[in-house]
C-alpha cells in the first residue's frame, strides 16, 4: 500500500469520527448558508432542493490535503495521458464531430485539436465527468476546506446555475474540487463563460457537445488566445546555451532567441513574448512557449498540464511526437525527497522558503544558484542526480 493511500484512509476514519461528532455545527451552518442563498437572489425552492442531500464528505477533505507520494516528471506525465490509444481515440472521434468543432473554431479561432485535446485531458472524452455530489462536496469544502471562502462562493454560483434551470439540483455530479461537465467547469467559470450553442434555452456542459465546446472556446478566447500562433514547439538548444534563461518568466522574441543559437523554423521568427522551458532538464526536451501557452496556464496552472494540452493537440493535427535523448533521467523525485532537498538548499545558503515538497519557482531559482556554484548547467530542475549530489555524498 503506497503512503497516499494509507494516508487516504486514516484520514478518512478519523475524519469520519470528527464529522460525526460535528452534525450539529453542520447543520448550524448549513441553516445560516440557507440564509446567504437566499439574500443572494437565489429562490427558496433552489435553496431547499440544493440543501435537501447536504452532507459532509470526508473523502472530500482527505483528497483536499493529501500530498503526492511522487511528483510525476514530464515524460511520464505525457504518457501516461497522451499514449497512442487516447490519441488514436481522439482522431476518431475529431472526425465524428468535425462538423461541430469546425463551427466552433470558425467562431471563436480555437483550433479543434486543442479542444479535443483539453476534452480528452479533463474527462477522457466525457466517460469520467465525476462522481461526486456536487453540492455536498462544495459544501464540504466551504466548511472544512483549506479554501473555504473560494468554494463557499462557488456553492452560490451553483445554486445560481440550478435556478437558472441548467442543471437540475438532483444528480448533479462532479469531481471532488467542483469541477463539472464535458470540460470540468468550476460553477463561477460556467456563469462567465458559458455558452447555449445549440439555442435550447440552456447551457447544458454535461451532454451537449455544442454547448461544452463552444464555451470551452468561449473561455479560451476572452483569456487572450491568438488564432495565429502555436501554443509550444520543440527546439534545438545551441552546445552553449545558458541554460539559466530557460524559465518562463524570461521572454524573449523568436529572432532574439535564434541569434543566440536557438533553432527554430523560420515561419516564426516574427513571434514576440516567446519563453522557453526545459521541463525534464537540460537532458530533455527543449520547448518554446508562445502566448497561448499563458492562455492554457490560466486554465491550469501546471507546466506539465499545458504542455500535454499542446503536444496532444499537435498530435491530433499529424505532428510528430518529441523527440528524447537517450540520457534523459527518467525517474522522479518524491515528495519527501524534494522537502528534504528544499531543506538542504536553505541549509546551504540558497533560499527556497519554507519547504513545501513542491518544486516551485523559488526553488527552481535556489537550484540554479547553487549549480552555478558547481558549474553545472543552470536549468533549475530538482533530478534525481542532483538530489544525490546534494544529499547523499
Amino acid at each position: 500500500m503506497s503512503m497516499r493511500v494509507l494516508f487516504l484512509c486514516v484520514f478518512y476514519l478519523a475524519s469520519s469520527q470528527v464529522f460525526a461528532d460535528d452534525k450539529q455545527a453542520f447543520k448550524q451552518w448549513l441553516s445560516a448558508l440557507k440564509q446567504e442563498a437566499i439574500s443572494d437572489g437565489i429562490s427558496k425552492n433552489t435553496v431547499n432542493l440544493t440543501f435537501k442531500k447536504a452532507k459532509l464528505i470526508p473523502r472530500v477533505i482527505a483528497l483536499d490535503r493529501a500530498q503526492p507520494e511522487f511528483l510525476s516528471t514530464y515524460l511520464a506525465y505525457l504518457d501516461k495521458r497522451v499514449n497512442t490509444a487516447v490519441v488514436e481515440k481522439g482522431r476518431m472521434l475529431q472526425q465524428e464531430h468535425e462538423v461541430i468543432l469546425d463551427a466552433v473554431q470558425a467562431r471563436y479561432g480555437v483550433p479543434k485539436q486543442i479542444l479535443v485535446s483539453f476534452w480528452g485531458m479533463e474527462t477522457h472524452f466525457g466517460r469520467s465527468q465525476g462522481d461526486f455530489d456536487l453540492p455536498s462536496a462544495l459544501m464540504t469544502l466551504a466548511y472544512e476546506g483549506r479554501r473555504a471562502d473560494f468554494f463557499r462562493q462557488e456553492l452560490m454560483h451553483l445554486m445560481h446555475i440550478i435556478d437558472a434551470h441548467h442543471h437540475a439540483a438532483t444528480d448533479l455530479r462532479g469531481s471532488w474540487a467542483g469541477a463539472m461537465g464535458q470540460m470540468q467547469f468550476m460553477p463561477s467559470t460556467f456563469l462567465n463563460h458559458g455558452v447555449d450553442a445549440d439555442l435550447d434555452g440552456r447551457i447544458n456542459i454535461w451532454t451537449s457537445l455544442p454547448d461544452a465546446f463552444s464555451s470551452a472556446a468561449n473561455y479560451l478566447a476572452k483569456s487572450g488566445w491568438h488564432a495565429d500562433e502555436p501554443v509550444a514547439i520543440q527546439v534545438k538548444l545551441p552546445k552553449n546555451f545558458n541554460y539559466a534563461l530557460a524559465q518562463l518568466n524570461v521572454r524573449k522574441s523568436v529572432a532574439a532567441w535564434s541569434q543566440l543559437g536557438v533553432e527554430v523554423p523560420s515561419f516564426w521568427l516574427d513571434m514576440d513574448n516567446t519563453a522557453i522551458l526545459l521541463p525534464q532538464g537540460w537532458k530533455g526536451p527543449a520547448m518554446m512557449v508562445f502566448g497561448n501557452f499563458d492562455v492554457i496556464m490560466q486554465w491550469n496552472r501546471s507546466v506539465n498540464y499545458a504542455l500535454a494540452v499542446s503536444n496532444f493537440a499537435d498530435q491530433l493535427a499529424g505532428e510528430v511526437p518529441l523527440v528524447v535523448e537517450t540520457d534523459v533521467e527518467t525517474d522522479a523525485l518524491s515528495f519527501n525527497q524534494i522537502w528534504a532537498l528544499q531543506a538542504k538548499l536553505n541549509e546551504l545558503g540558497f533560499a527556497c522558503g519554507k519547504p513545501d515538497g513542491f518544486p516551485g519557482l523559488k526553488t527552481q531559482e535556489a537550484i540554479r544558484l547553487y549549480q552555478a556554484t558547481q558549474q553545472l548547467p543552470q536549468d533549475g530542475y530538482a533530478s534525481p542526480s542532483l538530489y544525490h549530489r546534494l544529499l547523499e555524498n
